[in-house]
């Protein structure tokens, strides 16, 4: 996976194209993310005990991890990932401008 947790990531594609937001969970084996402000699901919630009132809690659902481009911290733009070794360590590379991030 290229996109890891507490990256700044742009939706490219779908309902919330545009808007930008930080990775809370990354799924690799489903391909997906979880993004901070985007694709948020209504979910209606019971009472756990008696006397207390149910209630509809807004969550954010996963969206496909080639629906996002990463937003380089450096050059701020959105960028794709490359990958450079170096010294016996992998580290990940902005494609625009070739920092390190």
């Amino acid at each position: 996976m290229r996109i890891k947790k507490g990256d700044t990531v742009l939706v490219i594609c779908g309902k919330y194209r545009g808007k930008t937001g930080k990775v809370l969970k990354v799924l690799p084996k489903e391909g997906k993310i979880l993004v901070e402000g985007v694709n948020i699901v209504k979910k209606h919630q019971r009472p756990k005990r008696e006397g207390e009132k149910g209630q509809i809690v807004e969550l954010p659902a996963p969206i496909d991890i080639s629906n996002v481009k990463l937003i380089c911290p450096n050059c701020k733009k959105a960028t794709r990932v490359g990958y450079k070794i170096s010294k016996g360590k992998k580290s990940r590379i902005c494609k625009k401008c070739g920092q390190e991030i």
